[in-house]
């Protein structure tokens, strides 16, 4: 995207070429680059000019950015018009156009991805709140981290994150996002907020496939998948595309969340997906006089990891700041970094990255 840089005595003008137009960030990138060259000794004014690439510049990012890590290139169609995503307002949602041939980066040999979903047997125990403040976590400790919204039903993930830009377009290729450090992708870029997706599951099968290869992911450390609850269709598909999956499952204290939960970590095992881990959120609540108050019952986290001879990850204070920052799109993490819930976070982050991957690929390591 760099295509020109010149220097007249202290005056540095630099010409960017975008992929498209009507690129969503240019404003932001124009002010980050200027930043940047403008923090360099004998720098004193920068010019930050924006042009549009033609289709051989397109046609060569898109090949950089399809070709795995260390892997060969992939050939790419290029529309002659191409433009930026938009809300599929009105009517029923549709998955975008497939490229057939696409490899699943995350499943080449080489990758260096851990994919971790974050499941639950049921609704309203917070697993998209521990989704979206997990992957924050692992961010601000230096991570690169990709965050995929897979409750196709129940999308909540952009809103939560505070996500303010659609993914871009590249051709067919889609670029998404990036807040706080995290890359994300969810059905909510395409659909408004009051329209429910109505899908068989061979629609929800088809966009999941979508998100994982028409989507430009980079070479993330970590994916984080948060899963819809249940074990439906959703579940049967990451199975299927992204074996390497390891699960945490969330739960709350009282006791009957923790039997619905065990269900989810059950079905992964049916998968051959390895459960890693367990999250018990809304743990407890700490009054003004520093008494903590177990409002749901206690132990339902440390049974249900018993149970699945696994570790209990992390537990999650029940906080009005979670709630208010998922409203307003502020993660607690990002809001009150130093508070109780954040330490929580980075005390849950610090325990996967412990954790360390469930299975090893190396290309040496052959079976013979």
């Amino acid at each position: 995207m760099l295509r020109e840089v010149e220097l007249r005595r202290r005056s540095l003008t630099v010409v960017v070429a975008l992929p498209v137009a009507g690129w969503p960030a240019r404003e932001e990138l124009a002010t980050r680059v200027g930043e940047a060259l403008g923090a360099l000794d004998g720098i004193g004014e920068v010019r930050v000019e924006m042009a549009v690439m033609g289709d051989d510049e397109r046609a060569q990012l898109l090949e950089c950015l399809a070709r795995p890590a260390g892997g060969e290139p992939v050939s790419i169609g290029v529309s002659s018009q191409p433009q930026v995503a938009q809300h599929a307002h009105g009517g029923a949602p549709g998955p975008i156009q497939h490229t057939e041939g696409r490899p699943n980066r995350f499943m080449l040999q080489g990758s260096r991805t851990r994919i971790v979903g974050i499941s639950s047997g049921k609704g309203g125990v917070g697993k998209s709140s521990v989704a979206v403040n997990l992957a924050v976590a692992l961010a601000a400790r230096g991570h690169e981290v990709g965050l995929l919204d897979a409750d196709v039903y129940g999308f909540s993930v952009p809103k939560m994150l505070g996500v303010t830009r659609e993914p871009a377009a590249i051709g067919d290729l889609l670029v998404p996002p990036v807040v706080h450090g995290v890359r994300c992708l969810s059905m909510g870029f395409f659909v408004p907020d009051e329209q429910p997706v109505i899908w068989r599951g061979p629609m929800l099968h088809k966009a999941l496939e979508q998100f994982l290869v028409d989507a430009y992911w980079g070479e993330p450390e970590y994916l984080l998948v948060d899963m819809p609850p249940g074990t439906g269709d959703v579940a049967l598909s990451l199975g299927q595309y992204l074996p390497r999956t390891e699960i945490l499952v969330v739960t709350t204290p009282q006791q009957a969340a923790q039997r619905v939960a065990q269900r989810s970590a059950f079905a992964a095992k049916r998968l051959k997906l390895p459960v890693r881990g367990v999250i018990e959120n809304l743990s407890w609540f700490t009054g003004d006089d520093g008494t903590r108050y177990e409002l749901f019952g206690a132990g339902g986290g440390q049974a249900l990891a018993e149970s699945l001879d696994v570790p209990l990850l992390g537990r999650i204070p029940l906080v009005p700041a979670v709630r208010e920052g998922g409203d307003a799109g502020v993660p607690v993490r990002i809001a009150d970094p130093s508070g109780e819930a954040a330490s929580a976070f980075d005390s849950l982050a610090e325990a996967v990255v412990s954790l360390g991957p469930s299975r090893i690929y190396r290309a040496e390591l052959k079976v013979r």
